[in-house]
């Protein structure tokens, strides 16, 4: 098993997560969106696999290239 990190494409803040802890992903699902510039910016998992980590709060501000969550594939 692999640990997949999943980083921020924009600077902005967390609007929401999608997904906790424990749940199972695959590429097309959204972890987290991000809200930046008025835009809202769906933050997907790089490979099918579970959630061990998320290191982003909603309402949280981050910054492009954050690390945002750990998937375990």
């Amino acid at each position: 098993m692999a640990l997949e990190e999943v980083h921020s494409p924009v600077s902005g803040t967390v609007w929401k997560l999608e997904k906790t802890v424990g749940d199972r992903v695959s590429p097309s699902d959204d972890i987290l969106i991000i809200e930046s510039m008025k835009m809202e910016i769906g933050v997907q998992s790089p490979k099918d696999g579970k959630i061990v980590e998320i290191k982003a709060a909603e309402g949280e501000a981050v910054d492009e290239g954050d690390l945002l969550a750990i998937v375990e594939t």
